[in-house]
């Protein structure tokens, strides 16, 4: 595959939720099953390592297997694909993306290691120690909620200016005046937002997302970003949709209960049932138990029948 450019970057990537065993061990066989199903989806994109891939969790020996597998389902099949090398160290980060290089990803998503938070000339120090190893391949930054500094987008706007293989951004975006700082001080770049908020971001000059929705049902949510651009209104209508089943059945699980975010996509896809991801999160992290997927299935299906079926094909 060739390195994509901010302009290719566009609409529904799928994270790879990675499936653990009852030993705590990676599971190469479903995940394997996994990624079969995603490229049978026909989704934009596949990315692995991101929050809800547990990448913080990972050897450097499962980090590089999972890396590979993707890579070469990827490759046959022709599916634009990235690899997460995100890491708090920036020097494991680094050497992620030196190994992670000769898969060809189609670009490589990186967080500022914050386990004491960088200064903006740091921050460019280390984006461009990044950019010149990646030799071409851009870089995605990753820049959550739940880190330790939230930019704005002229901020960002800074860090790309001084780096230019910086492409991409993905975020939890904002409000009207967030989306005005975004056209102004970012055009140049490719802008994620959270799945479920996809369509009002389309409208607001976002590109895509890598996407919770999808954890629900990939095809479905391809479908639902492929309309977006024939029939705004008839997304918007299943966006709010969206919108209410996740706040009302999904956040209370972060905001309540105090689960990790991963543990909610693994939830979705469980809901969805489209791949045998499990329930299981890895040690330390707690698991949300299997019946919880169970109890909201008929929920889902009643508010999301697009997306959700009663009868889980997995």
């Amino acid at each position: 595959m060739k390195p994509l450019s901010a302009d290719q970057i566009r609409g529904n990537w799928a994270t790879l939720v990675v499936p653990w065993t009852e030993t705590d061990a990676l599971d190469l066989d479903r995940l394997s099953l996994e990624i079969d199903a995603l490229i049978r989806c026909q989704v934009d994109g596949i990315y692995s390592h991101g929050t809800a891939g547990e990448f913080h969790t990972q050897t450097e020996d499962e980090f590089d297997q999972v890396c590979g597998l993707l890579a070469a389902r990827c490759n046959a099949a022709g599916m634009p694909f990235q690899l997460g090398v995100s890491h708090m160290s920036a020097q494991i980060s680094l050497e992620r993306l030196k190994r992670v290089l000769p898969l060809q990803p189609s670009a490589v998503q990186v967080i500022l290691p914050d386990w004491f938070p960088l200064t903006e000339e740091e921050s460019i120090r280390f984006l461009a120690r990044m950019a010149e190893t990646a030799s071409g391949v851009g870089l995605v930054l990753y820049n959550p909620p739940h880190a330790k500094r939230v930019l704005r987008p002229a901020q960002i706007g800074r860090l790309a200016a001084a780096v230019p293989s910086l492409i991409g951004l993905k975020t939890a975006g904002g409000d009207d005046a967030w989306f005005a700082e975004m056209r102004e001080r970012i055009p140049q770049l490719s802008v994620f937002v959270p799945g479920h908020l996809l369509a009002s971001g389309f409208q607001q000059g976002a590109h895509g997302a890598y996407s919770n929705v999808a954890c629900l049902n990939p095809a479905a949510t391809q479908t639902w970003t492929d309309l977006m651009r024939t029939d705004l209104p008839a997304a918007f209508e299943i966006e709010s949709r969206l919108r209410a089943f996740m706040s009302q059945h999904i956040a209370p699980f972060i905001t309540e209960r105090k689960y990790c975010n991963a543990a909610c996509d693994r939830l979705l896809c469980q809901i969805g049932g489209w791949a045998d991801v499990g329930a299981t999160m890895r040690w330390p992290y707690r698991s949300i138990p299997a019946a919880e997927a169970a109890r909201l299935r008929p929920i889902a299906a009643e508010m999301l029948p697009e997306f959700v079926s009663l009868t889980p094909t997995a």
